[in-house]
């Protein structure tokens, strides 16, 4: 019914945020790690939606990409799992780590996230396990590191950023910290690439 909405950030609570368009305010409950790295007051954004109807509620979950929300529908799909279970699981784990979770049967990774118990997190593995395939949450994540890259490249004053956030990846650590870590080193030469990881590395 309503597939996204793009406005501006006019408030943020603990789990939703508040986005103005067309002078209505629309309340999103978001994951907390949307919030907290990508959200700030007055910004303009666009959030892919879903919207969840119940007799006494009616309530828009949000996403900052559409990966995101088809993992929370493939999640809304499982028995038993609503959507306010279906963001804890988004908010402890990205989608890329929640695909290789179900497809390697670790129950330990899904199961951090809050309110998924041990119990859960093995039905909700075999619900989706043949609604995945390995090759395409190869494709993904490789797909969403070279986006994170890029988008760092298009910020940085230098390419030795983007070559240590590479090296980073490369070395096993998520892109999203990956990035987060590199964007903290500051006097540094910017084509430094050494230096640049050294200095990334003492940041986790």
């Amino acid at each position: 019914m309503i597939s996204f909405i793009r406005g501006k950030v006019a408030d943020m609570t603990e789990n939703s945020v508040i986005l103005e368009a067309g002078n209505i305010g629309y309340e999103i409950f978001m994951t907390g790690t949307a919030m907290g790295k990508s959200l700030h007051m007055g910004q303009e954004v666009k959030i892919h939606t879903y919207f969840h109807i119940r007799e006494d509620a009616m309530q828009l979950y949000g996403f900052l990409s559409k990966d995101d929300l088809q993992m929370f529908k493939l999640l809304l799909g499982v028995n038993g799992i609503g959507p306010k279970a279906a963001l804890g699981v988004l908010s402890g784990i990205t989608a890329d780590e929640l695909r290789f979770a179900v497809l390697s049967d670790d129950v330990k990774t899904i199961s951090k996230a809050p309110g998924i118990g041990k119990k859960t997190a093995q039905k909700l593995i075999l619900e989706l396990k043949d609604k995945l395939k390995l090759e395409e949450a190869f494709e993904l994540k490789l797909a969403h590191q070279q986006e994170a890259v890029a988008a760092l490249g298009d910020e940085s004053v230098g390419d030795g950023y983007q070559e240590a956030a590479e090296a980073l990846i490369a070395l096993g650590y998520s892109s999203t910290d990956a990035l987060r870590a590199v964007r903290k080193v500051t006097d540094v030469d910017p084509n430094d690439v050494e230096a640049i990881l050294k200095a990334a590395l003492k940041n986790f």
